[in-house]
């Protein structure tokens, strides 16, 4: 997916490039382009360019881009820097993401209350690569964080203090996810393993995250250790998402 969106975005630049320099490419490409990225919740606002919102057709565009610049390599030059952020965006995703990465990131981008998972889930996969111990210590704050968003919007309390398996404790009982309080063996088994993850990621954080100092002799996680922890914190994450808004869902429907 994010091959195709950076393929996609190299031709919107070529587009406009095009245009701003005298030739007359098709319009009706640049709007279905345009109306696709700026619906497209993976990618954040901040990183496309403004004026593509604001120019619905070539007529705005060369309105806009002809005060840029009076000549051609001025235009090219704006168009470059004005695309630059966004293509090394969707580089780093085509090169360094798996496709969990994407079906996550696509679940948590669509919830705007949990703009703070999203970005924390994004630091993690950016690190994973480079920086295995800074990725699982942020898989970590992943969990704590939606943990925290959900119980702030149910209006539940809990300490500063409270490590991750005390948050997802909290977590079971407002959600029902309690392997106790389910009588199907193979929900019992997921649930179970649920509370399997949480208290593993905790531990493999403790172990071999950068939240503490280590001897010479401490173990050193890899980047697939630190793939795991992150991809398997971002599904969580969007497990517990899912299930708090489907418990709002069947709230309001019955009030």
């Amino acid at each position: 997916m994010s091959e195709e969106l950076l393929s996609e975005m190299e031709r919107l630049k070529e587009i406009l490039i095009a245009r701003a320099t005298g030739d007359f490419p098709d319009e009706q490409e640049y709007r279905e382009l345009r109306k696709k990225f700026i619906s497209n919740t993976s990618i954040r606002r901040k990183l496309l360019p403004e004026f593509i919102f604001n120019c619905r057709t070539f007529s705005d565009y060369w309105g806009f881009i002809k005060e840029k610049s009076d000549t051609y390599q001025g235009r090219r030059d704006f168009l470059r820097d004005a695309f630059a952020d966004v293509l090394l965006y969707l580089e780093e995703q085509s090169l360094y993401s798996t496709p969990i990465d994407e079906v996550v990131l696509m679940s948590i981008s669509n919830n705007n209350i949990y703009s703070y998972v999203q970005e924390n889930w994004k630091r993690a996969i950016d690190r994973r690569n480079n920086d295995p111990e800074g990725a699982i210590t942020m898989a970590r704050t992943l969990l704590e964080t939606t943990c925290k968003h959900i119980l702030d919007q149910a209006g539940e309390s809990y300490k500063d203090s409270d490590d991750l398996p005390q948050l997802y404790s909290k977590i079971k009982r407002l959600l029902n996810l309690a392997p106790s309080e389910h009588t199907e063996k193979i929900f019992k088994q997921i649930l179970g393993g649920c509370v399997s993850i949480v208290n593993g990621l905790g531990s493999i954080r403790n172990k071999v995250g950068d939240a503490h100092g280590k001897g010479i002799r401490g173990p050193k996680p890899s980047s697939r250790h630190a793939q795991l922890a992150v991809n398997t914190a971002g599904a969580m994450a969007e497990f517990l998402v899912s299930s708090w808004e489907e418990k709002v869902k069947r709230e309001n429907e019955n009030s």
